[in-house]
């Protein structure tokens, strides 16, 4: 069996990163410094992931104000407003406001795969997107269109997205739904948001996709049906509540597809527990018969400051690296 590690997504900012995000909102930064700012501080990122041995890596997303605002600015038809908290995060987003079908002007990952897959040899490059159902539960529907029909037309936008960016040169793609782990979500709403996840990679061949989950432990019911989508990997917030984690996956398993555990908690500043994860991921393992598991943070590392998003990518690199040690496996960590 293969184990792999890869940081589920953002990193938080540096100081000089924010410095010259606000020099630029001020008028006192051209966009090409910016740009080259950027380009220099996500470097410096993807060589801490692969540098840790992780087999497929992110390249900070440095530059995004959320999961959605690229996007959101990229469309005809929807706006950013106001500002809510994002989950129970000390953190919040601008929600999209949509009053009419959303048409893209541009594409946001293509350039991005392009510059940055280079730097991430020889590790594979992953592209995030948000999901279509929780895009579209976070944002606010002024347009004459039913839920379905916003998120249908949000997940054919994604769809485009996914599609240039495996051209471009991605080596994974995960789709973000961490509004399925709130326990008012129904299995009917699991069962639209699998149906658009699944048509959104329809046509994806030659990559692995994810399916990623984080903030909490999706209901059984709404596992049940999560297990029934087309995603090569399911992606686990397991630290976050690891009793109930362990109930689901060690009652359901994962359906035939990859496991990616959440291990590493992303949401505090203080170390892992290498050995307690040891132990968790042993339970797992006993009754697992996929060819590979991915390990992972609980959520992206844009919750925690600069330095500790650095330090938790190098505890997740020992926790792969102790994992294939501890269970004989083989460690994954180059792609190309």
């Amino acid at each position: 069996m293969r184990v792999w590690g890869s940081v589920l997504g953002g990193y938080a900012r540096s100081r000089f990163v924010r410095r010259v995000l606000r020099d630029f909102e001020r008028g006192l930064v051209a966009f090409g410094d910016l740009e080259r700012s950027i380009v220099e501080a996500s470097s410096v990122i993807i060589g801490a992931q692969v540098s840790a041995g992780l087999a497929y890596v992110v390249d900070g997303l440095l530059d995004w104000h959320d999961i959605f605002r690229s996007f959101v600015s990229s469309w005809r038809n929807v706006t950013p407003t106001g500002l809510l908290r994002y989950f129970d995060n000390n953190f919040f987003y601008r929600i999209p406001l949509f009053t009419g079908e959303p048409e893209a002007t541009r594409l946001v990952w293509p350039p991005r795969v392009k510059l940055y897959s280079r730097l991430s040899e020889p590790s594979g490059f992953k592209v995030v997107i948000p999901g279509p159902f929780t895009f579209t539960s976070m944002s606010i529907n002024a347009s004459k269109a039913s839920f379905g029909e916003l998120a249908s037309s949000i997940a054919r936008l994604l769809e485009s997205e996914v599609r240039a960016a495996v051209e471009s040169g991605a080596s994974m793609i995960q789709i973000d739904e961490p509004i399925l782990s709130d326990p008012d979500i129904k299995k009917d709403d699991a069962i639209m948001a699998v149906e658009l996840i699944n048509s959104i990679i329809r046509d994806i061949k030659g990559v692995k996709t994810i399916l990623s989950v984080y903030f909490d432990v999706p209901s059984s019911s709404v596992y049940e049906v999560l297990l029934n989508s087309r995603v090569d990997c399911l992606s686990l917030d397991i630290i976050d509540a690891p009793k109930r984690a362990l109930d689901l996956i060690l009652g359901r398993g994962f359906g035939g597809h990859c496991g990616v555990l959440g291990l590493i908690n992303a949401r505090t500043i203080y170390d892992d527990d290498i050995s307690r994860l040891e132990d968790i991921f042993g339970s797992i393992i006993k009754g697992y018969s996929g060819e590979e598991i991915g390990l992972t943070t609980s959520t992206w590392l844009d919750l925690i400051p600069y330095d500790y998003s650095l330090r938790k990518t190098k505890l997740l690199g020992l926790l792969v690296e102790r994992i294939a040690r501890s269970f004989n496996l083989e460690h994954v960590w180059r792609v190309s």
